[in-house]
């Protein structure tokens, strides 16, 4: 995933600023716990009885700025029927969001709502163009109580994220709505891992205690330790991201000496659950069986004074218990991404001991679908907000025959993939453009399939608007044309597959058209990537020539743990990844003609 330098979007947000001055969310009842659900021991749910407290915690994660129902398979989740097979269920939308969260609340005297990072960054044009004001005010509305940063809060830097906490008007593009200043959010976000170089302090609070008639829950929020891995350097200068598991505990102890015994903790980096199906169980074959990644080490290593693990980044949907280091089952949950689910966790509180009652914790993931009513609220925000962009948005860029997969794909190499490593070779290989003989694309960088279909649009008709393509390519990072040798080249594909970023969990790269190789995943690390495979225009890479490479300056930076992309040569900065991709758009598409999906058979995979 990348970040967005501001240089290149304050043009596009100055014009919008000059129009903007003239346009005058049931208790878990554990009876009947549903699949997917993990427990220990059921408990009633809703009000206070006496010693005991029924605390209902509702929590989202990765939401994006997606305020609109997520276009493409984005906006879907799977879910297991009971005849055993899955189903496509179209969900999402802060309108329909907002909605079941109101209903979860109703009847719970005691509830939170808490999210675990990435709120903003890698937004949808609706709330990107406005540097994710709208979603702040929506989360607002939304009443969450508390978050912690993602990697993605960094993505415009430091002093953008104290602004969405604290308020003001952008120092560049000003304010966006006339006789309005941005007020910033009424809930805080959470660092405690995240350090200035500096002072050593914490840039923002590291915890936060949510109290209510003598209960007495804390909050500590981390994000995921490789947050310099995974954005641009400048997001993130001058800032130290520590171990989480360390920072966790440090944090327990200090709340177990403020008298805070029942904790949670919020963490951006998570699991790979067994199943895609939202509702299947997680321990199935027992505790925490069907779950792995980063998020199983933290959860083994936290210390026993955490109750709960809330947690996000792999955009993922878990319900799972695993063991803490006493062998006590503990909840670790993710509720996927862009607000198609939530969780929903009964914690018990005994006033006595003002702990959690850990073996009486349930907790299941909830469907937020589209055929409920919409919240009016939410509706008003976003037709606001949506009046404003509306010059920008609707320009049509170009037209598409049927849905082109990209974010939702599970496969390694993404037909959308494809086009937008095309679109970057074909603007940036003339000799005055840089020259570029082949284009490389992180896959974290597409944020969305090209959908034929409006997302909550009656009618389909093929036209990609502006507002589309940027919800695809919102980073608007610029593109970089440099020189690697045949083996640098090589080392990339192979760091695709190996390296501790990678090794777990592969992100493969999206290439242009003339390169191709073998991807065997039945081999481990580096030897995954054939290396005698990798041709380009049919002729072996050879390790000793240079070749003429473009990339987004997220890639040239060694981002996303492809750190022999930073030994590049001869760098010529070029237009930005947005700019390229909708010029392509516009000359290879037409009502009458269309762009069809590719079909995506550079990379041959062997399983």
């Amino acid at each position: 995933m990348s970040a967005t330098p501001q240089r290149h979007r304050r043009n596009r947000r100055l014009t919008l600023a000059a129009l903007a001055v003239t346009a005058g969310a049931g208790a878990l009842v554990a009876a009947a716990l549903p699949a997917g659900a993990a427990s220990v021991t059921a408990t009633t749910a809703g009000k206070a009885q006496g010693r005991y407290v029924d605390v209902q915690m509702l929590n989202i994660n990765d939401l994006h700025g997606n305020l609109l129902p997520p276009q493409g398979s984005s906006g879907n989740v799977t879910e297991r029927q009971p005849d055993g097979t899955t189903k496509a269920i179209p969900a999402g939308g802060m309108e329909y969001l907002a909605t079941s969260l109101r209903k979860a609340r109703e009847g719970h005297d005691y509830s939170i709502t808490a999210a675990a990072g990435d709120m903003i960054g890698g937004s949808p044009l609706l709330s990107g163009l406005f540097h994710d004001e709208p979603t702040i005010e929506a989360l607002n509305k939304l009443k969450l109580d508390v978050t912690s940063v993602g990697n993605h809060e960094f993505d415009e830097g430091r002093q953008e994220l104290l602004r969405m906490r604290y308020g003001g008007c952008h120092p560049v593009d000003g304010c966006f709505e006339y006789g309005k200043t941005f007020e910033g959010s009424q809930f805080p976000y959470l660092a405690a891992n995240v350090t200035d170089e500096k002072t050593k302090r914490p840039l923002m609070s590291p915890y936060w205690v949510w109290k209510q008639n003598g209960v007495k829950i804390g909050f500590i929020g981390v994000t995921l330790e490789g947050t310099p891995d995974v954005v641009t350097a400048a997001g993130i200068k001058g800032l130290k991201f520590g171990d989480e598991v360390e920072t966790i505990n440090k944090y327990a102890k200090e709340l177990e000496r403020q008298g805070v015994k029942s904790i949670v903790a919020l963490i951006h980096e998570g699991g790979l659950p067994a199943s895609n199906a939202y509702n299947d169980s997680c321990d199935a074959g027992g505790p925490g069986s069907g779950i792995s990644g980063a998020i199983v080490d933290i959860a083994k290593n936290v210390s026993p004074q955490v109750d709960a693990l809330v947690t996000g980044h792999t955009h993922q949907a878990y319900a799972c218990t695993i063991a803490d280091p006493a062998g006590n089952p503990r909840t670790v949950t993710s509720a996927a991404s862009f607000g198609r689910l939530f969780t929903e966790t009964n914690l018990t509180y005994d006033r006595a001991t003002g702990d959690i009652v850990r073996p009486q914790v349930t907790t299941a993931n909830r469907l937020v679908p589209r055929d409920q009513p919409k919240a009016a609220d939410m509706t008003e925000l976003i037709d606001r907000w949506n009046a404003l962009a509306a010059p920008i948005s609707n320009r049509v860029q170009g037209y598409i025959s049927a849905d082109i997969a990209g974010r939702g794909s599970e496969a390694f190499e993404k037909p959308l993939g494809d086009v937008i490593a095309d679109a970057q070779l074909e603007a940036l290989s003339p000799a005055d453009k840089g020259g570029a003989q082949l284009a490389i694309m992180n896959p974290g960088g597409i944020r969305s399939d090209l959908a034929y279909a409006k997302s909550g649009a009656e009618t389909v008709d093929g036209v990609v608007t502006y507002g589309e393509a940027f919800t695809v390519q919102p980073f608007t990072n610029m593109m970089n044309i440099v020189d690697l040798t045949g083996a640098q080249l090589v080392t990339a594909l192979q760091q695709q597959v190996s390296g501790p970023v990678n090794g777990a969990n592969p992100k493969i790269l999206q290439i242009s058209k003339g390169l191709t190789y073998t991807l065997d995943m039945t081999k481990t690390g580096a030897d995954r990537v054939v290396a005698d495979s990798v041709r380009l225009n049919g002729e072996a890479i050879d390790p000793t020539r240079t070749y003429r490479v473009a990339m987004n300056e997220f890639l040239a930076g060694g981002g996303d743990g492809f750190t022999v992309l930073k030994e590049h040569k001869n760098k010529l900065v070029g237009p930005s990844d947005l700019d390229v991709f909708n010029a392509y758009l516009a000359k290879h598409s037409s009502e009458s003609s269309p762009l069809a999906p590719p079909a995506a058979d550079r990379i041959t995979v062997i399983k």
